[in-house]
């Protein structure tokens, strides 16, 4: 392979798109994430990278801010002139009409990008998600579940996920047409022919089902074998960059990855969380019973402009002294879906969730800056995207993988005082429950 892009990328949300990053740079391609539309100029920095993604916000917008916002990105990203421009969703692909929709992000990414057709990858074993026959499952607590099944999914308070058939899923969202290229076929003798004949027959969107480590390669080569004017523009999770990873270390193209050393301690971690997931829950109760203080927040008081400042005020002191007394903080709006939780829905739920985020990223932001601190960790996809926004931040590279999907990463801003900053942004479903204690040891 020659010295030029391979792959750009817009995630919808910053914990996804860190995921991606990881993938690609621990397989030997190194990767750099901008936290704005990246240019030529931005990239020239970063002259080893061979992949290069954009972390966004579309997940927990609306399409007419997609209508907005998501043409003038994606003709960005195909002016850097990588032959694969991929929309990252998460890999339990929650979205919904109203909010997130992956069928409107398609439809602008395809009048961009042009093509035949848009590969759909969601199945991505590494992380515990699988797709048979169309219908994704997803890992949880050592189980697997369809997702409409899943214990968190099927309840998620913004996109709940209650049909398992992601054609039918996506369906709601464009009206593109959707396609499958199943297990049977992708393993066949001829799975190029099969796909060719799904799109001949009209498909518009193709979904390809990954189920196990094989199928990637399978993915991985049918997508390769069709990048440019066929298919430019590529959509689906992570399991996107694992398919092109697995395709070309078959083919040899890619040199042995060089290997990453852990980040090692630190004496104080400062960590904000807008996660409602049970995986928090026992991840936050977990830290708190290891050393952490433990900050509530009353996210209604946090979001709302009447009562914002007072509550990010208060909780600013109770962190900083925390942390003076040497303590690690982490400062949280909810505890599980009964300690604190607010629900809200539709473009309420946009709006809140876009202020308590930003809310939460400013408190970090006082705690790092002001105590010198050298690693933070936000947890939550929609928080992570809002959050990290207030740090100031370009780019992030990888530092160091500490669970999958979620690694630790290294914070660039050229001239400012955060530049260098190691920061972990992880997705509500994510990690195990001493995730907070490994961002503070630095450990995979």
């Amino acid at each position: 392979m020659s010295g030029d892009l391979l792959l750009s990328y817009y995630g919808d949300d910053f914990t996804g798109s860190t995921d991606s990053m990881e993938v690609l740079s621990l397989g030997g391609v190194p990767a750099v994430l901008f936290l704005k539309p990246p240019t030529r100029a931005l990239l020239a920095a970063f002259p080893e990278a061979r992949a290069v993604g954009f972390a966004g916000t579309s997940r927990s917008e609306s399409p007419d801010w997609m209508d907005r916002e998501l043409p003038g990105i994606f003709a960005g990203l195909r002016a850097l002139g990588a032959p694969i421009c991929h929309y990252k969703t998460c890999s339990t692909f929650d979205s919904a009409p109203g909010v997130g929709s992956i069928g409107r992000a398609i439809d602008i990414g395809q009048a961009t990008f042009g093509g035949r057709f848009v590969p759909l990858v969601i199945g991505a074993p590494a992380l515990k998600r699988y797709t048979a026959f169309g219908n994704l499952f997803a890992g949880s607590e050592g189980a697997i579940y369809r997702i409409d099944r899943h214990p968190v999914m099927r309840d998620h308070p913004v996109t709940p996920m209650d049909e398992g058939d992601m054609t039918r899923h996506l369906a709601r969202q464009t009206a593109r047409r959707i396609g499958l290229l199943d297990l049977i076929s992708l393993r066949g003798p001829a799975p190029a022919a099969a796909l060719d004949a799904v799109v001949a027959g009209g498909a518009e969107i193709v979904l390809l089902d990954v189920l196990e480590e094989a199928d990637l390669a399978r993915a991985g080569e049918l997508i390769w074998a069709r990048r440019g004017t066929e298919a430019a523009f590529v959509a689906g999770s992570s399991g996107v960059e694992y398919a092109l990873m697995a395709h070309w270390r078959a083919a040899g193209a890619l040199p042995a990855p060089a290997p990453i050393a852990e980040a090692g301690p630190v004496a104080r971690l400062a960590a904000v969380s807008g996660s409602c997931s049970p995986v928090t829950e026992k991840q936050l109760r977990h830290a708190m019973s290891h050393g952490f203080e433990g900050i509530a927040v009353d996210a209604r008081a946090l979001a709302e402009p009447g009562s914002a400042e007072a509550a990010r005020e208060a909780a600013i002191a109770s962190g900083r002294a925390a942390l003076q007394a040497g303590r690690s903080v982490v400062v949280y709006s909810a505890l599980g879906r009964d300690g604190g939780f607010v629900e809200t829905r539709g473009a309420e739920a946009i709006g809140f969730n876009r202020n308590l985020g930003e809310q939460l990223g400013a408190i970090l932001r006082v705690l790092v800056t002001q105590e010198k601190l050298t690693r933070a960790l936000v947890a939550g996809g929609d928080t992570s995207s809002h959050a990290a926004r207030q740090l100031g931040l370009s780019a992030l590279t990888l530092a160091t993988p500490i669970a999958p999907g979620s690694p630790l990463c290294r914070g660039h801003a050229p001239g400012g005082a955060l530049d260098g900053l190691e920061i972990a942004l992880k997705g509500g479903q994510v990690g195990g429950a001493t995730y907070f204690r490994q961002v503070l040891d630095g450990t995979a």
